[in-house]
């Protein structure tokens, strides 16, 4: 097997991605594989420590393949580093395995990921594997399955796949009717197409909401684990992008996939899985409010 290369984009928390590039390191093709670790400049003053103390980490990384760390002078950013590392990789090596430095992985995780881009290399429809999955209450959907949103905690793509990727906001926008609005939304149970108004309205700064958009237009589908192999330890508050949340929070699988769909379309019922627990997933008004105090209380012990 030749195996995809690994891109992993860090940025100042030296703590995540030692945690990160530990359980990378475990994985069953961790020594075959390249890694490629692509470190963002400082945005700001305040940033530096973190930013030097995250170089130091990736400068001692062993136990893979290659390692390969390309630093940053200036600050890209967090979309503009991976839509650029993702495009060079794919552009070299046709594939790509794509992390960021706040994801635990399975020791199985590469596996996983090798596998299915083998599987499902001469499947045009097939546009991104991802490795997280939601904690689905009484789960016993098949091993693997296809969806269609594409979620970003760990995912893999060609460069077939992403050829079809559309940066400007606009040119997506324009192109979806009101049916497609609510289908793209999971009927509206996420805020998918409010992260699309959001990006243009310059309120955030997704690559992700842009490459799932392209996929979904492109009528591509995403294969996805029942039971996620990647856990994201980032909803800490630490960083850039997220807020202090457990909703998400699993338990990695132990076990290697073996199993991956043959008939290329949306599974139904875990269709219905997902649309299930995104509009549950906040809990009753109780629930929502002990959350609150939760977060409250990590931001007063944090100093934020």
């Amino acid at each position: 097997m030749t195996t995809a290369p690994i891109a992993l984009f860090v940025y100042n928390r030296p703590d995540h991605t030692s945690q990160t590039l530990f359980y990378l390191q475990q994985n069953t093709l961790a020594a075959q594989s390249n890694l490629f670790i692509f470190a963002d400049g400082a945005k700001t003053d305040a940033d530096k420590a973190g930013v030097d103390a995250v170089r130091q980490v990736t400068a001692q990384v062993t136990g893979f393949k290659s390692v390969n760390v390309i630093p940053r002078n200036q600050n890209m950013g967090l979309a503009n580093s991976i839509i650029s590392g993702v495009t060079q990789l794919v552009n070299q090596y046709g594939k790509v395995i794509v992390f960021e430095d706040d994801l635990v992985s399975s020791p199985y995780t590469l596996q996983y990921f090798n596998d299915a881009l083998a599987c499902y290399k001469d499947t045009e429809q097939v546009m991104h594997i991802s490795a997280y999955m939601f904690p689905l209450p009484g789960n016993n959907l098949p091993e693997t399955f296809f969806f269609r949103a594409a979620f970003s905690w760990g995912w893999a793509t060609t460069a077939s796949a992403w050829k079809n990727f559309e940066p400007d906001i606009d040119k997506l926008i324009a192109q979806f009717s009101t049916g497609q609005i609510n289908q793209f939304s999971i009927e509206g149970t996420m805020n998918f197409w409010k992260q699309m108004q959001d990006f243009k309205a310059g309120k955030n700064n997704s690559w992700a909401i842009r490459w799932y958009a392209s996929v979904f237009l492109k009528g591509g589908l995403t294969l996805n684990p029942a039971h996620s192999l990647i856990h994201n330890i980032g909803h800490d508050g630490t960083g850039v992008h997220s807020n202090i949340e457990d909703t998400y929070g699993v338990q990695v699988a132990g076990q290697p996939v073996k199993y991956f769909p043959d008939i290329i379309q949306e599974n139904k019922p875990a269709y219905e899985a997902i649309k299930y627990f995104l509009k549950n997933r906040k809990g009753n008004l109780l629930q929502r409010g002990l959350r609150f105090a939760k977060q409250l209380t990590v931001k007063y012990l944090n100093g934020k």
